[in-house]
């Protein structure tokens, strides 16, 4: 098949698709992302090639669009056919469908059989110590990251994790590049940790401008640790 006809036979199955239907009814900016993809599908062809990547991107993006249709809000509208390249825009769509299919589970429910941990008080320094870091690993194995540790003792992080995370219900994503990031610094609402061992100056000056609050001194985290981190 030449490249022209399968381009044409593309672009016919997507616009017999229903959310190109949908779209074309309900959003004025429709035919303009329809006419834009097209056109930089066109200008991507190479003249001897069956198949164009940036065809297959639209179908997928169509197929992407159907399945958050009954989930449309106004996070769909962020997308700028103008900025992001269809391929991007179908990883922010598929993260967008990720997000509203996962299931909303205690941490602790994340791991089979489920995680569970002897109570703080049961356990001295060092059985604190040990299972406070195989407990770190297998939450970072999850994508989930504990942030601004260095001010608290092994057990009162492990309280942490006991009392709050494991048994916090959160979104179970599974996507490669997803990471829960959990506050350690900010565990009671009180910036003062995180303003004393972790702001930067430019930090601690805008809390100050926004809060008119005391800033307290800077001082280094007195139980530094190497734990996993991750991207924000």
């Amino acid at each position: 098949m030449a490249a022209n006809d399968w381009l044409q036979q593309s672009l016919a199955t997507l616009a017999s698709h229903r959310t190109f239907s949908w779209f074309a009814a309900n959003d004025v900016c429709f035919w303009e992302f329809f006419v834009f993809r097209v056109r930089h599908a066109l200008n991507m062809m190479l003249p001897n090639s069956p198949r164009s990547d940036e065809v297959e991107h639209l179908l997928r993006n169509a197929q992407l669009r159907d399945a958050l249709e009954p989930l449309f809000d106004e996070s769909i509208n962020r997308v700028n056919v103008h900025v992001m390249t269809t391929g991007a825009e179908n990883d922010f769509l598929e993260s967008m469908l990720e997000w509203e299919r996962a299931p909303i589970l205690p941490i602790c429910e994340w791991f089979q059989p489920k995680l569970e941990l002897p109570h703080p008080d049961d356990l001295n320094d060092q059985q604190v110590r040990d299972y406070l870091y195989q407990t770190v690993g297998r939450l970072y194995e999850k994508h989930v990251v504990l942030d601004f540790t260095d001010h608290l003792t092994d057990r009162q992080l492990y309280c942490i994790i006991y009392r709050d995370i494991l048994p916090s219900h959160e979104k179970m994503i599974r996507r490669q590049s997803n990471y829960l990031h959990w506050d350690c610094a900010n565990t009671d609402g009180d910036p003062d940790a995180w303003l004393r061992y972790y702001a930067n100056e430019d930090e601690r000056q805008m809390w100050a401008e926004e809060t008119e609050g005391y800033l307290p001194p800077v001082d280094d985290p007195p139980y530094p640790r190497d734990l996993p981190r991750a991207p924000l």
